[in-house]
């Protein structure tokens, strides 16, 4: 492994750091500050299981990022995690929350911005919905829990030992829960952005396979529990004791409600249930999981009149919320200034697209009118954002069509090659998709759809089924993975 990765690869473990200083709070923080459990019991179950949570099950967040912005190079990779760290440990010095997630996204927006890059409006807006429904649906099961607990209370009348030892046990079980979940869901925030251009290849490890990426999020799992022990006390009393004064009955509550939020928006099972029911599903993006845990707490106090809750410490950590991606984007453009301009390292691979008449086929084949591009067939453009400049002076073009446009003029260097293969995680393609791929090692392509078209021609793994609702989880989880594939192969 090159060594510079180390160096490079820091400002990810920085980010891990400041998620875990302040994203324990979260699970343990009303546990911790109601004196149902002490510092150091909360901090070795969380970081037990948040590194349990992110090797064996942190990889499907890290897509969605993915198809935010393709970062490229390590350089861009590096100041894009230094941005949102930087943010977040801004708040957690002054004794705040902060979401790491919207940090990644105002840095990752940043990235596209510095570089040309068109953003995916449809993928952000998706993520700017669950900022707003997090917060709500925790305070929601948050009030709800809290009848159904009260009910039970008034009903069975426990003994106040026996039930200050069940809610003991319970905290420690629910906030474990909480960390597994947090791990595998936050994991992307924190190294999401380094999948596509990290050293590492799967190990099999007496026949069981390790591989790339679940390397790469165990070393960011294990700066998130350096987090937790060394700097998460000051943020646990904030959500603890200082938002609300809550009861151990309580505290438990808040990190079931907390729990059941991330939970939602991590669960694919969940997801296709839901599609085959006929309904929308909920979107598996990384969420805020201290936008949950303010809004359960928040629940809680208004169930009881709204008057113990602390609200002027809610409207600064709403104003952190709202400042923390603003400010990730604009330091994460500094950082990006400072590394190619100064220091002359590469922060994103050159772009160039082209109008081909193939290309120009298939745009047509999937319904857009090409009348007015075949002005510009064989126009050569630096980035995205000069194509679509272009384009929309010849004609209106809505999200789905300029993401159309980006993907089948982009003209580069994609090569199937083994040592990139190694890095992508085996145990989330099936079979054939994977002997698909290593069929194709050693082929270079100009575009992206002429890889597609390769690994189509193999198997029907990698086609895109007919635009039925049966259908929808296999497709939208194709349309995924090749994505993951153009960023892992461009050269």
């Amino acid at each position: 492994m090159d060594l510079s990765f180390l160096f490079f690869v820091s400002s990810g473990l920085f980010l891990g750091w400041s998620l875990g200083a302040n994203d324990a709070a979260n699970i343990f923080g009303t546990a911790v500050g109601s004196r149902m459990l002490r510092f150091s019991t909360a901090a070795l179950v969380c970081s037990v299981f948040v590194v349990l949570g992110a090797v064996i099950d942190g990889a499907g967040a890290a897509r969605t990022l993915g198809s935010l912005g393709g970062i490229n190079e390590i350089a861009g990779a590096f100041a894009t995690a230094l941005a949102a760290a930087l943010s977040v440990f801004m708040l957690v010095r002054m004794g705040l929350t902060a979401s790491t997630t919207q940090a990644i996204v105002g840095a990752i927006v940043g990235w596209n911005l510095f570089t040309g890059s068109v953003t995916d409006t449809n993928t952000l807006l998706k993520i700017l919905a669950t900022w707003v429904l997090c917060p709500l649906l925790a305070g929601l099961f948050a009030v709800l829990l809290s009848k159904a607990v009260e009910s039970c209370l008034s009903r069975f009348r426990p003994h106040l030992l026996r039930q200050d030892a069940l809610t003991r046990l319970a905290l420690i079980l629910t906030g474990a829960f909480g960390a597994y979940t947090l791990g595998a869901n936050n994991i992307a925030n924190v190294m999401g952005v380094f999948t596509t251009v990290s050293p590492f290849l799967d190990l099999d490890v007496s026949g069981l396979l390790f591989s790339a990426t679940q390397q790469l999020f165990l070393l960011g799992s294990l700066a998130i529990a350096v987090g937790i022990y060394t700097y998460s006390k000051r943020v646990m009393l904030t959500v603890g004791c200082k938002l609300l004064q809550v009861s151990p009955v309580s505290a438990w509550i808040i990190v079931v409600a907390h729990s059941l939020v991330l939970f939602l928006f991590a669960s694919q099972a969940l997801e296709r249930q839901l599609i085959d029911w006929g309904l929308p599903p909920i979107p598996l993006v990384p969420v805020s999981s201290t936008q949950a845990v303010v809004g359960a707490v928040v629940g809680i106090g208004l169930l009881r009149g709204g008057h113990s809750v602390n609200w002027r410490l809610v409207g600064r950590i709403g104003c952190g919320w709202v400042s923390t991606p603003v400010v990730a984007a604009l330091i994460c453009m500094l950082c990006l200034f400072v590394l190619q301009d100064l220091l002359h390292l590469s922060v994103a691979r050159p772009q160039h697209f082209v109008i081909s008449e193939p290309a120009l086929k298939r745009l047509k084949a999937q319904g857009l009118d090409t009348t007015t591009l075949k002005m510009l067939v064989d126009s050569e453009y630096g980035s995205a954002q000069q194509l679509i400049a272009s384009a929309q002076s010849q004609q209106a073009l809505d999200n789905d069509d300029q993401q159309k446009l980006i993907h089948f003029s982009l003209r580069s260097d994609f090569v199937l090659d083994h040592d990139r293969i190694g890095r992508l995680d085996r145990e989330w393609f099936s079979r054939k998709q994977w002997l698909a791929l290593n069929e194709a090692i050693g082929q270079r392509f100009e575009y992206r759809w002429q890889l597609e078209e390769a690994l189509a021609s193999r198997t029907e793994a990698w086609r895109l089924k007919p635009d039925l609702p049966g259908n929808k989880h296999f497709n939208q989880d194709l349309q995924q993975k090749l994505a993951h594939l153009y960023r892992t192969f461009e050269h």
